[in-house]
């Protein structure tokens, strides 16, 4: 079990951690989207937090009628959020505002799972994934989605913008597969086979724009390079339930972390021998959120449905790597 230095925590009683997101703006300040009766019934709620000092500070909550189950912040707004929910709508939340959402979106006709901002400079966009097997693109200033993207035969679980090509999206699905996709053409761009297994989670790395990394319900972490998708260019095994999110490092490329089912948060790095850096055993539920800071280098935030939210920096990640 790792160690973790300047570690804080923050419980949000009866809500069960879905996601959580470092903000782009204020080191230390980071969102929880979380759900009631772990997302099954309910309502949910986004919880603002942000460490000091003290500890781990709640700054904001909102509160929406189903359970919210992705988090994503505004790039062009330090204030601004977007939040995905059990009833198909996506809300635009104003932190600088007292009440409820600016804006709320539905059109999806089941579970939206994902929500992500575009990185890309020049673009503010935003995608959505659910469980209707479609995604749609967003402008936050127009009120109805820009386009919908249909191919994937299960579930998505989750979309997320490429950092380093504008308008270029991945997306993971209950079918098994890894789908790239371009906002400037409707089919899909590439479809990877990538576990044989629900996809749960993908992520971008932030040094190379053909890798990507998948886990799956089967255990597995998998680094898919997009010039050549015939087998993955890294497997990691260690997990012993369903990988349920993974992150690059924005400051190591052969860096990662996931979480799981298993409740565990584990660290890697794919170009070692012996990849697995790191186990963090520090939840006693499904662990579901996680990210790495872009500001403070090592620090990451997770959530779990045991109503913890945890900043902390693991022992791997407090000497340079």
């Amino acid at each position: 079990m790792g160690t973790t230095a300047g570690a804080g925590a923050l419980r949000l009683p009866g809500l069960h951690g879905y996601a959580v997101e470092f903000s782009p703006y204020c080191p230390g300040r980071a969102a929880c989207a979380a759900a009631q009766y772990y997302g099954m019934a309910g309502c949910g709620t986004l919880a603002v937090l942000e460490q000091n000092e003290a500890g781990i500070v709640l700054l904001r909550s909102f509160d929406w009628n189903d359970g919210l189950f992705d988090v994503t912040w505004s790039e062009n707004n330090e204030n601004v959020l977007i939040t995905c929910s059990g009833d198909g709508s996506l809300q635009i939340w104003d932190m600088a505002k007292t009440k409820g959402p600016l804006q709320v979106y539905k059109e999806h006709t089941l579970e939206a799972y994902s929500v992500d901002w575009s990185q890309t400079r020049g673009e503010q966009l935003v995608v959505s994934g659910s469980w209707d097997q479609t995604a749609k693109l967003w402008d936050p200033a127009v009120g109805k989605s820009l386009c919908t993207f249909k191919g994937h035969e299960g579930v998505i679980y989750s979309t997320i913008w490429s950092p380093h090509i504008p308008g270029c999206f991945a997306s993971a699905s209950g079918d098994q597969t890894l789908r790239i996709w371009d906002v400037k053409t409707p089919g899909v761009k590439l479809v990877i086979p990538a576990h044989q297994a629900e996809v749960l989670s993908c992520d971008w790395c932030k040094y190379d724009e053909n890798l990507l990394v998948t886990g799956a319900v089967d255990c597995s972490l998998k680094g898919w390079d997009l010039r050549n998708i015939r087998q993955p260019v890294f497997v990691l095994l260690g997990h012993t339930y369903a990988i349920r999110r993974v992150k690059f490092s924005p400051f190591h490329a052969t860096l990662l972390a996931s979480c799981s089912y298993d409740f565990t948060v584990r660290f890697w790095d794919f170009s070692k021998p012996n990849p697995l850096l790191e186990t963090v055993e520090h939840h006693t539920e499904f662990t579901c959120g996680l990210d790495l800071s872009l500001h403070n280098r090592g620090q990451v935030v997770d959530c779990a449905w045991d109503e913890l939210v945890k900043i902390y920096t693991p022992s791997c990640l407090a000497v340079p790597v």
